[in-house]
């Protein structure tokens, strides 16, 4: 089954679902086996995915498979991958690739660690990849991971914002639903396969607005931008537990909330134990603004840039961490702790190889408070840019509020 894209070809505001997608994911499921006619002491509807994905771009005039071109330095085929695996309820997904690029589709499962994912050799035609796809769910081979499944989603390979509730409706329509000749007549080539290869009925669904493909070069940098915005939707402030430093935190923290109100903004201390800001990790936050109060060293952004190594959050998309340091600059001229603060530069180049990009920005810490206002909402800016661009080229710059 495959979903059709509605009449508009861009998204009002589409993206991947980062967080608060659990919820969802039950509510989709428990709804899957009552559509599927589930009770106790029977089996849940077996549902698997066929990604063609052996197409060489020829459309989007670069050299590489656009299902292969980075994206915030990311293939994208991996955010299709990663929409797909979050829905519980698909057991199995099948990539077909070409045999020159199986070796690349297997490193890309394997660092962005890919779960249920299974290559098949692509066809040279795209009919052919997802007949070949569907003949590696069908077959019952020993030696054979997959399960022959009731249903099966076709899905393309450079569509990454599919939701769950789209091919929750796709997989209902294929229970519940049978399909004439006229459905055919409106519908793609997948439904003619399903029906050719099958055996089975079929049923055209509309899809959501954010079921966009990318297609030309310029669809890499929309999703790019879509991206970056659903990610930099949630800050969290850290801050050690002195109290100057839990003050002066907070008070950015209300700066930030002030300046920025379409975003999360939250703060955690800095403890040993860090339980809270290990869940806040857990929890897929993916932008941190480190408070140095009077101190020209990083004891306390090293101490988050550990706990961040340590953690997996990394993996998927490129975290940020702002290094904000508040001096006064009266009492201590930035002369004094530049030499200091200029190590933010090898900081940065080391954690980069693990996909975290670190910041600094020193601010203003005058007596005045209608100046030390000043500075935070200078200060709030540029952490807003600098999330929001998650620009690599001025990681380990020291800016200056």
């Amino acid at each position: 089954m495959e979903a059709a894209p509605p009449g508009s070809s861009r998204p009002a505001e589409p993206g991947p679902c980062l967080s608060g997608q659990r919820g969802a994911d039950h509510a989709a499921s428990a709804s899957l086996q009552s559509a599927a006619g589930t009770e106790p002491g029977r089996h849940p509807l077996a549902v698997a995915a066929v990604l063609p994905a052996g197409g060489c771009g020829e459309r989007m005039g670069v050299p590489t498979p656009k299902q292969f071109c980075p994206i915030l330095e990311r293939p994208l085929i991996s955010y299709t991958l990663q929409a797909l695996e979050r829905v519980c309820w698909i057991k199995d997904i099948v990539v077909a690739v070409t045999g020159e690029n199986m070796e690349v589709m297997k490193s890309i499962i394997q660092k962005y660690q890919h779960k249920r994912i299974s290559l098949v050799e692509a066809g040279v035609t795209r009919h052919r990849s997802i007949f070949n796809g569907l003949k590696a769910l069908a077959e019952d081979q020993i030696n054979s991971k997959l399960s022959k499944p009731e249903v099966v989603i076709i899905h393309d390979a450079v569509r990454p914002f599919v939701k769950e509730d789209v091919l929750l409706k796709v997989v209902t329509a294929a229970k519940e639903h049978g399909c004439s000749d006229y459905d055919l007549e409106f519908g793609t080539e997948c439904l003619q396969l399903a029906l050719k290869y099958c055996c089975t009925k079929v049923k055209l669904v509309e899809g959501s607005p954010d079921l966009w493909k990318v297609t030309y070069k310029r669809d890499l940098y929309a999703a790019e931008s879509i991206i970056k915005e659903r990610i930099s939707q949630e800050i969290c402030v850290v801050m050690d537990t002195k109290e100057d430093n839990k003050h002066i935190g907070h008070l950015l923290e209300e700066v930030l909330k002030s300046e920025l109100n379409h975003v999360k903004v939250t703060s955690e201390a800095l403890c040993h134990a860090g339980r809270h800001l290990q869940q806040i990790i857990l929890d897929q936050c993916y932008n941190f603004v480190c408070v140095n109060v009077m101190t020209s060293d990083f004891q306390e952004t090293q101490k988050l840039l550990s706990m961040l190594e340590e953690s997996n959050l990394c993996i998927l998309y490129p975290v940020v961490v702002v290094s904000v340091h508040f001096l006064d600059f009266k009492l201590v001229p930035p002369s004094q702790k530049m030499e200091n603060l200029m190590k933010i530069r090898e900081f940065a180049k080391e954690v980069k190889e693990r996909n975290i990009l670190l910041y600094g920005l020193l601010i203003s810490y005058p007596q005045d408070d209608q100046k030390l206002q000043e500075s935070l909402r200078q200060g709030a800016i540029i952490i807003a840019s600098l999330i929001k661009e998650r620009n690599s080229g001025l990681i380990g710059q020291l800016l200056i509020a």
